[in-house]
């Protein structure tokens, strides 16, 4: 069974891309497992605090859920044409002392959602040097970027429209062949 890291980069409740990764972990086949991460907790990063306290319990779990997966995917909002700071801070958290081996090599795919015509393209884009920088093997085999999301999402951020389920349940099966 393949194991896979999700994470969105939201953190409004009925968020639309959290509610992509609640999707996708549902269509995904028996032999693939979505772990569901989250950045809820972690604080922003202050170097002070880490050399004080060390790394904050939120981000040893996500580091935990890192090192056990054999892929990662982010799940990330657009916000002014990039990536969501919010998101940014826990990925760099997450590479925080050791943190930093867990990411050489491990594959991951980016995908996002977004109320917008677009989708989410320039995100997705920004979080290319991150990535590299990383060392991450970065699967570039499909893309996935749901545009106008608001009609396709139920009150609670839930995904509703059946065609996007499809596309999103061919993008995980073929993420997951790749691990």
């Amino acid at each position: 069974m393949s194991t896979i890291l999700g994470i969105s980069g939201s953190l409004r409740k009925a968020s639309f891309n959290t509610g992509l990764l609640r999707a996708a972990a549902e269509v995904t086949s028996d032999d693939v497992q979505i772990d569901i991460g989250s950045i809820a907790d972690v604080p922003l990063y202050n170097a002070d605090a880490e050399a004080a306290e060390g790394l904050p319990p939120a981000v040893q779990v996500l580091q935990a859920q890192l090192a056990s997966a054999d892929g990662v995917l982010l799940v990330t909002p657009e916000y002014n044409n990039g990536i969501p700071g919010v998101f940014k801070n826990a990925i760099d958290w997450m590479s925080r002392g050791e943190g930093l081996k867990l990411f050489v090599g491990k594959p991951i795919a980016v995908i996002g959602a977004s109320p917008g015509g677009f989708g989410t393209i320039m995100a997705q884009n920004h979080w290319l040097p991150v990535l590299r920088t990383l060392k991450c093997d970065l699967w570039t085999e499909g893309r996935l970027m749901v545009s106008r999301a608001g009609s396709l999402y139920d009150e609670a951020g839930n995904l509703t429209d059946d065609k996007t389920r499809a596309m999103l349940g061919d993008y995980i099966k073929s993420f997951a062949a790749s691990l």
